[in-house]
């Protein structure tokens, strides 16, 4: 009966979300909203994943693979209803580092390597533990990651030639744009500035409408009427193919493997993040639940795919993903449909590509750069506490200068250490009088009234681990001698860990010594289990349901019957 109802529930986890659609009954109107829902999301995608793929090292066609390919998988295999899987900006620093270090087959075998990774961590049910990410965290990383992308579009939004190959670390980067400034093309700029400014106006006075789309087309309609001296998709790249190319395997060897095995996994740590922040977002616009492990089983098979028709890496894309619930999305098959559309534009208008400037995509990229950019968060970080903005400055510090992987790992680390901080911080000891314990309002305590020290009562509230053990442990060794017999109340405490048991039993050990007895009151199963675990079992502690009967068993203990003087509290 167990096995079945884990069995069950196990199939219920990773049971895809369009299997959960087509169960409730799937109509012609569903697909109409699906059809209208994936061909607006697809005219989003077009110029976006050409833009990422560009910024990314590698052919604008390699966006359109992955979109096609991974966006398909994620929709049909996903744990959302309204996921968009696609290439997203927040890959493009690792994978322009991965290109240049590795080269394209080398890029493919990561993001292959990354989809068996985020396989692994959805099928050992690890997804929860993604979303454990601090907020402060997120917030910096993605800041980083939109100057980053901003840095990478100077060269194009300005027309820069320079001298040699752009650098990538962001400083020698901006040297080397400093070093080209005489070379901007102020054609390149006018582009530029025209496809921001059509982005801008037409999102605030047409909001539905394809904002990216329309920019793109009139800057390219602007350019070949004007005849005007910028770089296109055609001019670097000789166009875009009108076919998807057949799969194939990447050049694998063990050596290879190890050399790669740190990118891939950065991009199944950020591939994560971001589909499961997707999701996220796209349960709160519906009021629905998406399967975390499910998504990123999705997510993993998405990314073994896509590399073998040619793509980069796959994601949840946030804005793509909105935008399809904006659209009216009934379910998933408008994310497949969105694939669909995009390969049909790769087969009948692919060779319109190879007009499009590069300096209109990378104004598209600067105002996905300014939007990434969560300003309000920032500010409101800065301004919340010490801890959080410096768990925020690290973070984003390190993504720009150093590595993504790092600002993420350092970041986490330093949030825990604050949390932890925080936790420890909450540990206070105070003492009450003897009317207390007898129901009264609690009053200032005075050493006057506590007549009978006989038996001491201390309640422990809250979290009980290792970063308040050592509160708890000074406040209980403060208790004098003259005690004779103590009562920890322990029925607030919902956590205890093994140095929270030991700083238990090491104050237990003490007072046996000078023959006080030493009863635990409240106690939930899981926490006595845990303490008997580490050796507290009687004679050397007593367990009591509540503190009441333990008050009784030690005043019972040493002969006295009437009420214990003393109470503390650690909260």
């Amino acid at each position: 009966m167990v096995a079945h109802i884990r069995s069950r529930g196990f199939i219920e986890m990773f049971t895809p979300k369009l299997l959960v659609v087509l169960h409730e009954g799937y109509g012609w109107r569903a697909l109409r909203a699906d059809a209208l829902a994936g061909l607006t999301v697809a005219i989003v995608a077009i110029p976006l994943s050409m833009a990422i793929a560009i910024a990314s090292g590698v052919t604008p066609d390699r966006g359109l693979y992955t979109a096609i390919i991974g966006g398909f998988l994620v929709s049909a295999l996903g744990g959302s209803r309204f996921q968009i899987g696609g290439p997203a900006g927040a890959f493009i620093v690792l994978v322009a580092a991965t290109v240049a270090a590795h080269g394209v087959d080398g890029l493919l075998l990561a993001t292959l390597l990354s989809g068996l990774i985020l396989m692994a961590v959805g099928l050992l049910r690890l997804g929860t533990f993604i979303r454990y990410i601090p907020y402060p965290v997120t917030v910096g990383f993605t800041a980083g990651i939109a100057v980053t992308i901003f840095a990478s579009q100077v060269k194009d939004l300005l027309g820069l030639t320079l001298a040699g190959a752009e650098p990538g670390p962001l400083l020698p980067k901006l040297v080397a744009l400093a070093q080209a400034a005489p070379t901007i093309n102020l054609a390149s700029v006018g582009v530029a500035l025209l496809s921001i400014g059509l982005i801008v106006g037409v999102r605030r006075w047409r909001p539905h409408w394809p904002n990216f789309l329309i920019a793109v087309v009139l800057a390219a309609i602007a350019a070949a009427a004007l005849n005007l001296p910028v770089e296109t998709i055609g001019s670097r790249f000789g166009g875009i193919p009108r076919t998807l190319p057949m799969p194939a395997l990447p050049a694998i060897s063990l050596d290879r493997v190890i050399a790669l095995l740190p990118a891939a996994v950065s991009f199944a740590l950020l591939g994560g993040i971001e589909s499961l922040l997707s999701a996220t977002v796209a349960d709160s616009m519906t009021g629905r639940r998406h399967r975390s492990n499910c998504e990123l089983l999705a997510q993993g098979v998405a990314n073994i795919a896509s590399p073998l028709f040619g793509g980069i890496c796959v994601t949840g894309t946030i804005a793509r993903t909105a935008t399809n619930v904006r659209a009216g999305a009934h379910g998933p098959v408008a994310g497949m449909l969105h694939a669909l559309f995009l390969l049909l534009f790769l087969l009948v208008a692919a060779p319109l590509a190879a007009y499009i400037p590069l300096a209109a995509l990378a104004g598209l990229l600067a105002v996905v750069a300014w939007n990434m950019a969560e300003k309000h968060q920032i500010a409101t970080l800065l301004r919340a506490s010490r801890g959080d903005a410096v768990v925020l400055a690290v973070t984003f510090a390190l993504v720009i200068f150093r590595d993504l992987t790092e600002g993420i790992v350092v970041g986490f680390s330093l949030g825990a250490l604050l949390f932890l901080h925080r936790m420890a911080q909450a540990v206070a000891v105070d003492e009450a009088d003897r009317a207390e314990l007898a129901g009264a309002e609690r009053v200032p305590y005075d050493p006057a009234q506590a007549i009978d020290r006989d038996v001491v009562v201390y309640r422990i509230s809250g979290a009980f681990f290792f970063g308040a053990a050592a509160s708890v442990g000074a406040a209980l060794d403060r208790i004098g001698e003259q005690p004779k017999a103590f009562v920890l109340d322990m029925s607030d405490v919902p956590v205890l860990d093994s140095t929270a048991a030991a700083t238990i039993e090491g104050f237990a050990r003490k007072a046996r010594r000078r023959g006080a007895p030493v009863y635990l009151a409240g106690a939930r199963p899981a926490i006595r289990r845990a303490l008997i675990a580490h050796g507290l079992r009687p004679p050397l502690v007593r367990y009591r349901t509540a503190q009441a009967d333990a008050l009784a068993a030690a005043r019972r203990a040493i002969g006295s019957d009437r009420l214990p003087g003393g109470a503390g509290t650690v909260a």
